[in-house]
């Protein structure tokens, strides 16, 4: 069973992402914007995370350049986002995510990739 956090201002997202990893026996934690995230990050260790990138008080690409890089190094991080253009994924990556999916997305989907990263 792995420790993640989801973090998105969208609840509905939220609920739908934490019912796909809760049935894969995860442990689930949630932050509903960046500044909560980045929280949660700096005070607990987790396995994953999915990471929004617009999101109010700090976006989720802040959030990452905002991390120590011990803690990107030690965390799988996956971006999920609606901008899915090639420099927002690249500034992504760059900033640490190591995954990058885009909204829309299929639950099926982030759940086969969380199967295969963890």
């Amino acid at each position: 069973m792995s420790h993640i956090l989801i973090a998105d201002d969208e609840e509905i997202l939220r609920m739908l992402i934490v019912d796909t990893l809760e049935d894969l026996g995860h442990d689930i934690e949630e932050a509903e914007d960046g500044s909560e995230a980045l929280e949660k990050l700096q005070e607990q260790s987790f396995d994953l995370v999915v990471l929004d990138h617009m999101m109010p008080e700090r976006t989720g690409l802040e959030v990452l350049q905002s991390l120590p890089d011990h803690i990107k190094e030690e965390t799988l991080i996956i971006m999920l986002t609606a901008k899915a253009q090639d420099a927002d994924r690249e500034a992504a990556l760059q900033a640490g995510a190591r995954y990058f999916v885009a909204k829309p997305f299929s639950p099926a989907e982030l759940e086969a990739l969380v199967k295969d990263v963890l």
